[in-house]
C-alpha cells in the first residue's frame, strides 16, 4: 500500500517513459518524467483489461482515489461498466440531465415534440408520468432490470385494459433506446419483457357494413328525435365518413356552400407536427344531399363557429359522446358507433358500388397505398371524390326509401 510521502516524493527516472506505484486492488499512481502524476485503476471486463482514470496527484489524494475507486468497483459488481457510466454521466450533464428514467425520458420528450402532433405527445408524456415515473423514475436507467420494468407495466395490466400495458411498453423503447444512442444504457431491455406480457386483443370499433341493416340504422337517424342539429350530424356522419373529430368541429368558415366543398385545415388533421406544418388541406366534396342539409341547418347555428355546436356550449363543438348517445338511444349500443361510419363507408363504397380503393382512401384521409409509409399521396382525387360522394348519398337515399339491397356475405 503506498502513503501520502510516498506519493508525493516519487519521481520518474529520465531513462523511464513512466514510472509506476501500485497501491492495492488494481490502483496506481502513474508519473512522468516530466513530473505529472495520476491515478489509475485497472480491471478485467469480458476477458479484456480496461483502466480507468481517476484524476491528478494531488489534486486527487491518495484517500480520494481509493474513495473513487471503491466506487468503481461498487459498479462494476453491479454489472455496469464504470468507464461507460462515467461517459453517460457527463452526456447528460451536457444535455442538461441526468442518468435516472425520468431524466432520460423527459429528454426523450422534449427532442420529439415539436415533431409530434399534440395528441400524440400528451399519450406518451401520460404513459411515462402515470405508468412508469412513479415507480421507476428515480432510477439509474442503465441498472433497472427487465424484471423492474415488468413489474411497473403488470400494475398497468392488473388495471384490465389489455391494449395500455403495450403502448407503455412501445413508449419504454423510445426512452430506452434513446439512452442507449445517448450512452446511458448499454442496450434496450424492453424486449426481454414483449412476451411476458398478456397479448392485447385489437378490438375493431363496432360498424354496420350490411347495406340491409345500414337502411334500418338510416331511418331510425331520420326519425330520430333529439334535435335538427343532431338529425343533421348523423347524416353527414355517413354521407362524408370523416373522422368523428373533424367532423364534430366543422366550422363555417371552412365550408364553401357554393362551390359544395369543406375545407379541414391541415392542423386539425391526424398528422405529425411536420405534416401538419407542411401538409395541404383536407377537402371533402360535398354531395348535393349534405349542401341542402347544411343549407337548411345554418339559420340555426350559423351565427356561431361551429356547424354543430355543443348543446350546453354554443361556442363550443358537440361533443363525440353526443353523438355515441343519440346511437345508443336508437338502440345501437355495441352496434355501431361514430366512428365505425368510416367502416361503413368504406367497405360498402368498395364491396357493392365497386369504386376504387385509391379514391376511397383519399377520402378518409389515409395515406396512399401506392406510397403508404410515406409521405402524405399528394393524389387527392378530388373530382373522382366528388362523384362518388354523389353516387353514395344517392344510393343512401334508396336504401331510406326502402329500395332493393344486396346483402353482403360473410367470410
Amino acid at each position: 500500500m503506498l502513503t501520502d510521502p510516498q506519493c508525493k516524493n516519487a519521481v520518474c527516472p529520465p531513462e523511464k517513459l513512466r514510472l509506476r506505484l501500485a497501491d492495492e486492488q488494481g490502483m496506481y499512481l502513474e508519473i512522468t518524467p516530466g513530473g505529472s502524476k495520476r491515478w489509475f485503476w485497472k480491471y478485467r471486463a469480458g476477458g479484456k483489461e480496461f483502466r480507468m482514470a481517476l484524476g491528478s496527484y494531488p489534486a486527487v489524494s491518495l484517500t480520494a482515489a481509493r474513495r473513487a475507486r471503491n466506487a468503481a468497483k461498487l459498479k462494476k459488481t453491479e454489472g455496469i461498466d464504470p468507464i461507460q457510466a462515467r461517459k453517460a454521466a457527463k452526456l447528460g450533464d451536457a444535455l442538461g440531465g441526468g442518468l435516472t428514467l425520468e431524466a432520460v425520458g423527459r429528454q426523450w420528450l422534449d427532442l420529439h415534440q415539436l415533431e409530434w402532433s399534440h395528441t400524440h405527445y400528451v399519450r406518451e408524456r401520460r404513459n411515462l408520468e402515470k405508468d412508469l415515473f412513479p415507480y421507476i423514475g428515480a432510477r439509474n436507467i442503465g441498472t433497472i432490470k427487465p424484471i423492474d420494468l415488468l413489474a411497473a407495466i403488470k400494475r398497468v395490466e392488473d388495471r384490465g385494459v389489455s391494449d395500455v400495458p403495450h403502448r407503455v411498453l412501445l413508449t419504454a423503447r423510445g426512452v430506452w433506446q434513446y439512452a442507449v444512442a445517448t450512452g446511458r444504457a448499454e442496450r434496450d431491455i424492453t424486449g426481454d419483457i414483449k412476451k411476458a406480457i398478456k397479448p392485447s386483443i385489437k378490438k375493431n370499433h363496432p360498424a354496420i357494413t350490411d347495406p340491409a341493416q345500414l337502411a334500418e340504422l338510416l331511418r331510425a337517424s331520420v326519425a330520430y328525435r333529439g334535435g335538427p342539429v343532431m338529425r343533421v350530424a348523423l347524416r353527414m356522419a355517413v354521407i362524408l365518413f370523416q373522422r368523428p373529430g373533424n367532423l364534430r368541429t366543422m366550422r363555417w368558415a371552412d365550408v364553401d356552400l357554393e362551390s359544395g366543398l369543406w375545407s379541414i385545415p391541415s392542423e386539425d388533421m391526424k398528422r405529425t407536427r411536420e405534416q401538419k406544418i407542411n401538409g395541404q388541406p383536407h377537402v371533402v366534396p360535398l354531395p348535393k344531399q349534405a349542401i341542402a342539409m347544411l343549407t337548411d341547418l345554418h339559420p340555426l347555428t350559423g351565427s356561431g363557429e361551429h356547424v354543430f355546436p355543443g348543446l350546453r356550449d354554443r361556442k363550443a363543438p358537440m361533443s363525440e359522446a353526443g353523438v355515441n348517445a343519440a346511437l345508443h338511444a336508437m338502440g345501437y349500443k355495441g352496434r355501431h358507433c361514430w366512428h365505425g361510419y368510416r367502416a361503413t363507408g368504406r367497405t360498402i363504397l368498395r364491396q357493392v358500388l365497386k369504386y376504387p380503393a385509391d379514391v376511397i382512401e383519399a377520402q378518409l384521409a389515409h395515406k396512399g397505398q401506392i406510397t403508404h409509409g410515406g409521405a402524405y399521396d399528394r393524389a387527392t382525387h378530388l373530382d373522382e371524390r366528388g362523384q362518388m360522394l354523389q353516387a353514395w348519398a344517392d344510393y343512401l337515399d334508396k336504401l331510406v326509401a326502402g329500395a332493393e339491397v344486396i346483402t353482403l356475405r360473410r367470410a
